[in-house]
């Protein structure tokens, strides 16, 4: 269901209202209210992200979610679909904006993706209602939707021309702090982001523990690990519980003793737990 707020209602975000003009309706799809109750991060980049730019997505965007962070990003191809995509995959909350109508998602080839946020309890957001047809100038609002809802941006590869750069204009104007991820001279992918750094309008970011602290968080000591298979990840889940034994840790589990021991010689083997002696186990730091 698709619900229209109005400024003066008391679900309408109020750090919208810092806005020259603040989205008047702000339609909405899943529970905004909810959402906007942790701390919210923006990673945002170029549609033509290289493998380098989808694995910091992948262990940025894992990280955040780790430390209990909420995804935000635009819901175009590239380094944004993947960030909702792995917040997804890390059973996050991930929040979508638009630069058109809910009911016509945009871009079409990410409408399935659009989907899986909602089912999963996230949230698609836009500025646009039913009827709009949307033109270019669209996108560029949509970015500062983006920045106004977020505490601090990350932004992943974005060439010269990216439409990238009008997010980290709309943070700077808003005081939500920026930071930008260096990249090779010789991609193009990376010039925008380079620029960014080079001319002081994001922090250049070489940790996302640099992030964690800016938004009053102290990062984990322990690493983000997580299973390759449902086996896998259920004995994860019961050593983050605590459980220690091998027997505490396989009842915890539910598995039967030969899936509970495959699964857990397969992590040993990737390096994901480590033997404490005594049939005694831990996630390995």
């Amino acid at each position: 269901m698709i619900t229209e707020l109005l400024p003066s209602d008391s679900r309408y975000p109020g750090i919208l209202k810092r806005m020259h003009s603040p989205p008047n309706p702000l339609y909405v799809q899943g529970d905004l209210t909810q959402f906007m109750m942790q701390p919210r991060v923006a990673i945002v980049g170029t549609r033509g992200m290289t493998t380098y730019g989808k694995r910091l997505v992948t262990q940025f965007t894992q990280t955040l979610v780790a430390h209990s962070v909420g995804i935000i990003s635009g819901l175009a191809y590239g380094v944004d679909a993947e960030a909702h995509r792995q917040a997804l995959k890390a059973e996050g909350s991930t929040l979508a904006v638009l630069p058109g109508p809910l009911n016509k998602i945009l871009p079409r080839g990410n409408a399935n993706l659009a989907r899986s946020i909602v089912d999963t309890g996230g949230v698609l957001v836009s500025g646009y209602g039913p009827d709009h047809e949307s033109h270019k100038g669209d996108f560029v609002a949509r970015n500062e939707i983006v920045a106004a809802l977020s505490d601090a941006v990350i932004i992943i590869e974005a060439s010269s021309s990216s439409g990238t750069r009008h997010t980290a204009t709309f943070a700077g104007d808003l005081g939500v702090p920026t930071f930008a991820v260096p990249g090779s001279v010789e991609m193009a992918q990376s010039a925008g982001a380079n620029a960014l750094i080079k001319n002081n309008n994001a922090t250049l970011l070489t940790s996302i523990t640099d992030v964690l602290l800016t938004l009053g968080i102290n990062p984990k000591s322990r690493r983000v690990v997580r299973g390759d298979t449902p086996h896998e990840q259920a004995i994860i889940d019961a050593l983050m519980q605590g459980h220690r034994e091998g027997d505490a840790i396989m009842a915890a589990s539910k598995l039967q003793p030969s899936q509970y021991y495959q699964a857990l010689t397969v992590l040993e083997l990737a390096d994901k737990v480590q033997a404490l002696g005594g049939n005694r186990w831990n996630i390995r730091a």
